[in-house]
């Protein structure tokens, strides 16, 4: 009985609680697993209305992903809670009960904060894709309709919408590839167009394009490499024009599973093709009446049905065009601006023979579709659209390119100037889009190219008949066989081939052929007999043939050649006399690897273009520019000229050269007095620079240059009196005795200088000194770039007595002041400047749109100033600015003091990565009606890194990290 006795006095000296936890243990657990069953429930409806979000494109918020994350650690608490349940020991009970209890309290704590009455999702960050131009879309409402609602729901994984060439299949799937990205309903837009040739090469080179993501050159582990890219995205894989079966697993896609929110549309000629990859089809029918007229009025304007004897010949033009969009919208375009009865009762009449004097599906429709071509009227512009059939399907043509091939061609004789030729190409171009014969399309990062729809591709090809053998683009693997010429034949494109071989012995007949582009097709050697038959050449494209070593000597007898280029033919070490080629007007040897010039060049008294370049060649011989003194375009890499030389050649509209030194420049401008080329970049002192990435060969008097480079050459001598006054762009680089711009004559006479760059000048310890000399030339200047500066100190020097006040409000006027043009500002590994603007510079930046500080071990302020500003309320500054990058800078303790603040409404990228000292973000961002931050609705991305500096980051905002953390991405690069 003792020892009862003993354990009772145990048990009271725990005291009352202990003894509750001890009885009622089982009590407390029921409770808990209530609680813990309540909790999953609102885990449960949380998570449905989150996928609700998350289809609308929506991100959870991170309070949401923290509160998810307490949810699922208290039930593994609870689990082990269980377990220790099972196996409790009488004297374990109470220490159990009391650990049960104090989770029942943290789990009804976690309930209580899982109500969320603002909402579990947030706007995220746009979906990735490329927002492409579109017409307007007349009818197809209910086709696209259909389109939608099987993307948006589950049933369907993939979708082939069918029909005709030129009904629209393209114009619809555009506008739905737009509103995806608007709506943001999925992570990924991918709009890949396949084309007739089907190429799985290209097709998986285009969608890691889209992707940003690099391909393996293997066949197997490309297609492996983007299972893995796409594998955790929600996409939409458009593929456009789509003309036999393939398989999506040779590409590297996966056939989309129901739920998963991958989906695939085909647009197709062929339905027999959708359905035999397993899609739903949606056919796309021809336009009714009312709509087609519509569509038609759209495009030449709704006066034509003011007058009613007018009008009923429309209504008969309309019926003519079938339904089919793409006649109407091209002959809508012919017949813009006419207003003549009798014109447009002509148009019908050649309609009507047109329609009724064919059978064929596809005759039916290229007759209508050449009535705009015949409505050009001019030989010359029609010749110029037949042209852009020589390009591959679906091609993005260069508009520049397109019109330095015309002007070889011949299509743009009878002007005097190459400037002015290619004004004539502009116009030219503009009346072929504004016909709807071409469209535009981006090239590369701007929107200066155009594409040819691939029906009025046919319908050239179909017009120009036997003349044109146009099989670009296509995987030709040997030459066409003699079956396939025709004698008749004029231009013969084959470019794009890839790996086109010539036969050793073959000699076409080609008695007629004036052009022959066998532009990129992996050519190795040409055999000697190939040009025999075609005496009456006169343009030969062989450029980016980058295998080909050597041509064969027969090039020296095409005596009518105007045009022969060869760029890009990096093996390329010699080409043959051009004695006898006196006829010949473009010579384009850039980016070949030929060691001498080429024998006779200096005979070419009709030469106006000049393009070569080749490490090979370092100097021209004395004697030669002189020669051909017509020279219009003269582009020169990697080889020095004489100045005096270059200044002889009275003709030049565009020059890129090198001169040795600044001796050899001022000879160059005493002969010009001062009077430069339209476009001018030259380049004086150090080794002479590649011009051929930034031109791609081709002049383009839409983009005027008016550059000048100084590489290690004594810029204060240059001879100021003669250098062009409309200087655009300098640039200083390795030149160890520049101290600052003020010192240099050019700085107190250029009047249009919009750019400056100054890279790797050890000397230089300032860019300006406001005390030295006045500044007006700075006021123009709308992009600076700080390159390898290791001296320099500060970017303007501001002396003593120069004070300039900022106003207090963002809404105040600020009057011109240094750099008040300035757009974009470029620094990198300047590894002394401490303080990048000072204060007293603000008012002059008010159009400064970019800032990009990288690699600067000493920075320490962008904005700098002695203290903090004064006075009540705060200082916006930076108003434009859309994209601030600031990286591996270690010292970097703020962006702007404090008092002041950068407006966000315009900020598209925020880059800060490795600036561990930052401790605030001094962003404005926009606030919305109940007085919380936004995302500025310009906002596209924003990159840090360590993840942890982002997490201590302060902000003068409540919630502004939450709200742009959809935007964001970890990345230490």
């Amino acid at each position: 009985m003792d020892w009862i006795l003993s354990f009772v006095e145990v048990i009271r000296s725990f005291g009352g609680p202990y003894i509750n936890h001890h009885r009622k243990l089982e009590d407390y657990m029921n409770e808990l697993r209530g609680n813990v069953n309540s909790l999953n429930s609102r885990k449960r409806d949380l998570e449905l209305k989150m996928e609700a979000e998350e289809r609308c494109g929506k991100k959870m918020k991170k309070e949401v992903a923290n509160w998810l994350k307490d949810v699922e650690n208290v039930g593994n608490e609870v689990k082990t809670i269980e377990e220790e349940f099972r196996s409790v020991s009488f004297l374990s009970r109470g220490h159990l009960g009391s650990f049960v209890c104090e989770n029942i309290e943290k789990v009804n704590k976690i309930y209580q904060q899982g109500s969320f009455p603002d909402g579990v999702a947030v706007d995220g960050p746009p979906a990735t894709g490329v927002t492409l131009l579109t017409p307007n879309l007349e009818g197809e409402i209910d086709v696209k309709e259909q389109i939608w609602k099987y993307l948006m729901g589950d049933k369907v994984r993939m979708i082939g919408v069918c029909g005709m060439g030129g009904i629209g299949k393209t114009t619809i799937m555009k506008h739905i590839n737009n509103q995806l990205l608007k709506d943001n309903l999925f992570d990924q837009v991918i709009w890949v167009t396949v084309s007739k040739e089907l190429n799985i090469f290209k097709l998986q080179e285009d969608i890691a394009n889209s992707l940003k993501q690099a391909l393996p050159t293997d066949v197997l582990q490309r297609a492996a490499k983007l299972k893995d890219i796409l594998e955790e995205k929600r996409y939409v894989l458009i593929l456009d024009d789509v003309w036999k079966r393939f398989s999506l697993l040779d590409l590297g896609i996966l056939e989309p599973t129901l739920g998963m929110g991958r989906k695939v549309v085909l647009t197709s000629r062929s339905i027999e093709v959708c359905k035999s990859m397993g899609c739903e089809v949606v056919k796309v029918q021809l336009l009714p009446k009312n709509e087609s007229m519509n569509l038609f009025l759209d495009h030449v304007g709704r006066r034509v049905v003011q007058d009613q004897n007018l009008k009923d010949i429309v209504d008969k033009i309309v019926e003519k065009c079938g339904g089919l969009p793409l006649s109407i919208v091209t002959i809508a375009g012919s017949m813009k601006e006419v207003d003549d009865f009798c014109e447009w009762k002509n148009a019908l009449i050649e309609l009507e023979e047109r329609v009724e004097s064919v059978k064929e599906l596809d005759i039916e429709v290229y007759e209508p579709l050449k009535f705009s071509y015949d409505h050009l009227r001019d030989p010359k512009i029609q010749n110029c659209f037949l042209y852009c059939s020589l390009y591959p399907e679906d091609y993005i043509i260069r508009k520049v390119e397109l019109i330095e091939n015309w002007i070889d061609e011949g299509l743009l004789d009878g002007l005097q100037t190459k400037e002015a030729m290619h004004h004539r190409g502009y116009s030219i171009l503009n009346k072929l889009e504004s016909n709807c014969l071409l469209e535009r399309a981006t090239f590369l990062i701007d929107n200066d190219g155009v594409k040819m729809h691939d029906v009025l591709r046919d319908m050239a090809l179909y017009i120009a008949g036997h003349q044109f053998m146009g099989k670009a683009g296509m995987p030709l693997k040997e030459f066409p066989s003699e079956q396939e010429w025709t004698v008749s034949v004029e231009k013969v494109s084959l470019m794009e081939t890839f790996k086109l071989e010539i036969p050793p012995h073959i000699s076409p007949r080609w008695p007629h052929l004036s052009t022959l582009i066998l532009e990129h097709c992996g050519l190795e050697r040409i055999s000697e007999s190939f040009f025999k038959h075609m005496s009456g050449l006169k343009v030969l494209n062989l450029s980016d043939n980058r295998s080909l070593e050597y041509l064969p000597n027969s090039i020296s007898n095409l005596k009518t050649l105007n045009a022969l280029i060869l760029s890009g033919c990096e093996e390329l070490k010699k080409v043959p006399s051009l004695v006898e080629l006196t006829a010949l007007r473009k010579l384009n040897l850039l980016g070949t690897g030929i060691e001498e010039v080429p024998h006779g060049i200096e005979m070419l008294e009709n030469l106006r273009d000049l393009l070569m370049g080749s490490t090979a060649l370092k100097e021209l011989p004395v004697g030669i520019l002189p020669r051909i003194c017509h020279l219009q375009c003269l582009i020169i890499e990697k080889t020095f000229l004489k100045g005096e030389e270059v200044g002889q050649l009275r003709k030049l509209e565009w020059v890129q050269c090198s001169f040795r030194n600044v001796q050899e420049f001022n000879k160059y401008a005493e002969c010009t007095q001062g009077k430069c080329p339209t476009s001018f970049f030259f380049q004086v002192g150090g080794p002479s620079v590649d011009w051929r990435f930034d031109l791609w060969g081709c002049p383009n008097f839409k983009k005027i240059k008016k550059q000048i480079t100084f590489t290690g050459s004594e810029i204060e001598r240059c001879d100021d009196r003669v250098v062009p006054h409309d200087l655009q762009t300098l640039t200083i680089q390795k030149y160890d005795d520049f101290k600052c711009l003020n010192n240099i004559p050019l700085f107190r006479k250029v009047t249009e200088w919009k750019e400056c760059q100054i890279t790797n000048c050890r000397g230089i310890e300032c860019v300006v000194d406001l005390s030295l000399s006045s500044c007006d030339a700075l006021d123009n200047i709308e992009e600076l770039r700080l390159f390898l500066l290791r001296n320099l100190r500060e970017v303007v020097r501001v002396g003593i007595g120069v004070v300039v006040e900022i106003e207090s409000t963002s809404h105040a006027p600020t009057p011109p002041a240094i750099f008040s043009s300035l757009k974009k500002f470029h620094m990198s590994y300047c590894s002394r400047v401490k303080k990048l603007f000072p204060v007293e510079l603000l008012q002059g930046l008010q159009n400064l749109e970019t800032i990009r500080v990288r690699h600067c071990e000493k920075m320490e302020e962008i904005i700098a100033s002695e203290e903090d500003q004064k006075g009540e309320g705060t200082t916006f500054i930076l108003p434009k600015l859309h994209s601030l990058w600031l990286q591996n800078l270690p010292q970097l303790k703020s962006i702007c003091s404090g008092g002041l603040m950068i407006p966000a409404d315009s900020l598209q990228y925020l880059y800060i990565i490795k600036c561990p000292e930052v401790k605030r973000i001094p962003l404005s961002l926009p606030l919305v009606e109940n007085g919380k931050p936004s995302p500025p609705s310009s906002l596209q991305k924003i990159t840090a890194w360590p993840r942890e500096w982002w997490e201590s980051v302060e902000w003068d905002q409540p919630d502004a990290k939450d709200v742009l953390s959809p935007f964001l991405q970890y990345s230490g690069l």
